[in-house]
């Protein structure tokens, strides 16, 4: 059974938090593991990897990332250790990015810095709005694999950039220390 059955939801991307929380309250008391104190051991068990996946569940629900991550990988299109190639216009605007943050790192230019980041988000936002339409609207029924393989490369693509910024935020500390 995956999350989205154990949770009783359709296939998405983005989930409502209400209807997230709500359900996760419901599912929390149904498998409760205090309720079935006096129940067989299979059945205590059972109930304990219950309570364990709804906990789970929750949790990757809870961020977009974790669920879309969560529905490429039930979808096979997603693997551990993947080794994923992205395409070489974005590997060349985040080459410049590198190069200038490279530049940064021996000669710190709060300016520059300012510049480098707006340019990073500026291409997180970018990819981003070129796959919202699928996040937000998913439906096994109605998008097709190619629309999938689109949200990967975006998944990819913000792993990157998230990267660029934890480094950008690295770089901001030093400075300021």
């Amino acid at each position: 059974m995956n999350y989205f059955e154990l949770y009783g939801m359709p296939v998405m991307m983005k989930v409502e938090p209400n209807r997230l929380r709500k359900k996760f309250y419901e599912l929390s008391r149904q498998y409760h593991p205090d309720f079935y104190l006096d129940a067989p051991e299979h059945e205590r068990q059972e109930v304990l990897e219950k309570s364990s996946d709804v906990n789970k569940a929750y949790k990757t629900f809870q961020h977009e990332d974790d669920t879309i991550r969560y529905v490429l990988t039930m979808k096979g299109l997603l693997h551990d250790e993947e080794k994923y190639e992205l395409g070489s216009d974005f590997l060349m605007e985040v080459m410049d990015i590198n190069e200038k943050l490279m530049d940064l790192e021996f000669d710190p230019n709060p300016d520059l810095l300012e510049e480098v980041e707006s340019d990073t988000r500026a291409l997180l936002t970018k990819s981003h709005n070129d796959v919202e339409p699928i996040i937000t609207n998913y439906s096994e029924d109605i998008h097709s694999e190619k629309e999938l393989l689109q949200v990967k490369d975006y998944y990819y693509r913000k792993k990157y950039l998230q990267r660029i910024l934890d480094k950008i935020f690295q770089i901001r500390n030093i400075a300021n220390s």
